[in-house]
């Protein structure tokens, strides 16, 4: 078994609050876009995602999916709001074998400190490849400082 150099715990500062972390950039992600409680993100199918079949890995995709969502919510958020994902579905509609994948959320409502949102991610055809909601929870800490503007965007939706 090879030893690691540090197993954690790791401090990270990203760049900005809208950008992609360690994890992500393993994986090859690229953020598009991400305002108004919408986010779209890329990531490359590259051989070391690829399961045994050669499809790429489920993991993967719902790590884009995810991560996509949450982009999406960091838009409505200020800077250092501390919230993680809780809760995920997904729904696999089609393999991917080749090209870039593309995920497209949305934050849809929010529940108190709840905050859910989809995403869909398609192939470089255009094909629905997966279907994903999550349900982010805002810290308690955070909470008293974003409630106001987080209920506004997300209210206010039609």
């Amino acid at each position: 078994m090879a030893e690691h150099a540090s197993t954690g715990p790791h401090e990270v500062t990203l760049d900005t609050w809208i950008a992609t972390a360690p994890f992500e950039d393993l994986l090859g992600m690229k953020i598009i876009s991400a305002s108004n409680g919408h986010a779209v993100l890329t990531m490359p199918f590259v051989r070391v995602l690829a399961q045994g079949l050669g499809f790429m890995h489920g993991g993967a995709l719902v790590s884009l999916a995810d991560t996509a969502v949450a982009m999406a919510a960091k838009s409505l958020l200020p800077p250092g709001t501390v919230f993680a994902t809780t809760s995920i579905t997904n729904r696999f509609l089609h393999p991917v074998t080749r090209g870039v994948v593309t995920a497209r959320a949305v934050m849809t409502g929010r529940r108190g400190r709840d905050l859910m949102g989809n995403a869909e991610v398609t192939d470089e055809d255009g094909r629905v490849v997966m279907r994903f909601g999550a349900v982010f929870r805002v810290a308690r800490k955070s909470w008293p400082h974003v409630q106001d503007a987080v209920c506004r965007a997300l209210d206010e939706r039609p």
